[in-house]
């Protein structure tokens, strides 16, 4: 006799990507105004945080599979947002950088994001989102430690862009 799976409603999988979803709901539409996709934003977000930084970190840090970070990159590019240039340390590697016209998009966008942000702690509350942070965190750092970096291929059919 096999064991009975789990009730569906305690997938774990599932409940995460609802979670994501319900999240992304309160962002999409503010993005959509600026004109911007989720995944071109998170590589403009993550851009404003760094000086320059090269393309293997760049899909690391905003969770990114290399061939859509390339197609999000040269769209970015060829829109005046994004430079690319040869690293002065290292000839065969490049860095990205965000133009001044990038750093103006990241800064029309930041206050509606935070506005997003504001609502969410206003509706689910600021206590329990910081202790979802720290739950998130700490399921990631538990479970996280064997999986792909980041940006690499996760397997087929396996994306979160």
């Amino acid at each position: 006799m096999t064991k009975a799976l789990r009730d569906f409603r305690h997938a774990l999988p599932l409940e995460l990507l609802r979670a994501r979803e319900a999240a992304m709901a309160r962002f999409r539409p503010m993005l959509r105004e600026h004109g911007l996709t989720e995944q071109q934003w998170r590589v403009i977000r993550t851009l404003a945080d760094e000086d320059k930084i090269d393309a293997g970190e760049l899909a690391n840090r905003s969770m990114l599979l290399a061939p859509s970070l390339t197609r999000i990159l040269q769209f970015l590019e060829k829109e005046g947002l994004v430079r690319r240039k040869p690293d002065s340390r290292d000839q065969r590697r490049s860095v990205l950088t965000l133009t001044p016209d990038g750093r103006d998009v990241f800064l029309s966008v930041g206050p509606d994001s935070e506005r997003c942000y504001a609502e969410i702690e206003t509706e689910f509350g600021k206590n329990q989102l910081e202790e979802l942070y720290q739950l998130l965190a700490a399921f990631y750092t538990a479970l996280g430690r064997n999986l792909p970096e980041p940006g690499k291929n996760r397997g087929p059919g396996v994306r979160i862009d």
